[in-house]
């Protein structure tokens, strides 16, 4: 499907109005401008066609800003959009916390991306964009928990917290629910601009001259002028990049709780130190109270092995006890009353150095790589995608300086 040729008329749209049916139709934009080709007899040049493997948050970003940029964009993803971390990840989101680190600028950029979107998209309804005040806490486990409202906190957090001091604003941090975030993002970019999605898994990569090729599992081939490779932690399976870029797997867990009273817990966000009552080490679970009614706890991370399969991923049940036990001395909302709605754990994939990993191969025209990207995924995705967008089509980044996170710094000298 094309809105974007019509005998030789080329046409531009503006920001389309919402309609009331969730599928995207062509009636709804309400301005276009034309300029006609001076040659009908010519055709147009072909559009630079570019292939995307991976279908989380990078990926999508990547395709999304790729098509808007007027690029032929397949994506292929083995499972389903946002299937791994982009659908179980938190969502958080922060203007300034990557200040004075090479991610800095990235971050920014992103946040204020962030913002720009959920204009663009309704984001607010569609995937629950929101602002947010943060806080960090200090909670010390008892065995007995003595209940009460402290004066410095919402009235929700009733448990042995203290020393509230706010590290976020609505200024500073929002929010987003990750994986609607990402199929909205997705579900755009093929009713406006032609995204093809393929369900497949990559194989291989082969460059030539001007071409590359990616090769399916069960004998799908596809051609491109270029690709893009934002596989995440499954980036450490690929032979081609194995040698070259260590891309590991941190397993992290995650609980999504509707409270019995949804109406009483408030839009802010929590860092914990936690104290275990009976000893052991310090822990720094997160919680996010989300618009649509949930609430998202996270924490108990170790580094496994990344399954071959990310529909093989399976939470640990001691990690998900825990989870709860925070939970529940938090706050009596989270408590046995509240209604579990999913135990998860997923990959988040991290580099060596804790710096992503955005530009092309080296040795490989035409060869691009996103990813390790750690816990900041969701927030980085867009500046990500828009800078490779730019990277792919111009040959440079404006949006970001993607020097620092060239894989070129891997290649010895």
């Amino acid at each position: 499907m094309s809105y974007y040729t019509d005998r030789h008329v080329s046409y531009q749209f503006e920001t389309p109005m919402l309609s009331n049916s969730p599928l995207f139709a062509p009636s709804r934009f309400i301005k276009v401008t034309a300029s006609m080709n001076n040659n009908p007899q010519q055709p147009d040049p072909p559009k630079k066609r570019v292939l995307v493997c991976g279908g989380g948050v990078i990926g999508v970003c990547t395709a999304y800003f790729l098509s808007k940029k007027g690029a032929a964009v397949t994506l292929v993803e083995q499972s389903s959009i946002a299937c791994a971390a982009s659908g179980k990840a938190g969502g958080f989101l922060a203007l300034d916390w990557c200040d004075g680190g090479p991610v800095s600028s990235l971050a920014r950029a992103s946040f204020n991306l962030h913002r720009s979107l959920a204009q663009e998209l309704d984001g607010t309804e569609s995937y629950g964009y929101r602002a947010l005040n943060t806080l960090s806490l200090s909670v010390t486990e008892s065995e007995k928990v003595k209940r009460g409202r402290k004066s410095a906190v919402p009235e929700w957090i009733d448990g042995p917290v203290k020393s509230p001091r706010t590290i976020g604003t609505t200024e500073t941090t929002a929010q987003v629910h990750p994986q609607l975030f990402t199929r909205k993002l997705i579900e755009k970019a093929v009713a406006e601009y032609g995204v093809e999605v393929v369900t497949g898994k990559v194989k291989s990569v082969e460059t030539g001259v001007g071409k590359v090729t990616v090769l399916v599992e069960g004998g799908g081939v596809f051609d491109g002028d270029a690709v893009v490779l934002a596989l995440g932690p499954w980036m450490s399976k690929f032979e081609l990049l194995s040698s070259l870029i260590r891309v590991h797997g941190l397993k992290a867990h995650s609980l999504v709780l509707e409270p019995k009273d949804v109406d009483a817990i408030s839009a802010d966000a929590l860092f914990l130190s936690y104290l275990p009552a009976h000893g052991g080490q310090p822990m720094d679970p997160e919680i996010y109270p989300r618009p649509t009614g949930e609430v998202y706890i996270c924490g108990m991370s170790s580094q496994e092995e990344v399954p071959d399969d990310p529909e093989q991923i399976e939470p640990n049940p001691d990690s998900i006890r825990v989870l709860k036990r925070v939970a529940g001395t938090v706050s009596s909302h989270l408590g046995e009353e509240s209604r579990v709605k999913a135990e998860q754990a997923c990959f988040l994939p991290c580099t060596d150095d804790n710096i992503p990993v955005i530009g092309e191969i080296p040795g490989m025209k035409g060869c691009y790589v996103a990813t390790g990207h750690s816990c900041w995924g969701i927030l980085n995705g867009p500046a990500t995608g828009a800078a490779m967008a730019e990277l792919v089509m111009d040959g440079r980044s404006t949006i970001v300086d993607l020097t620092r996170f060239s894989p070129a710094r891997f290649v010895r000298k």
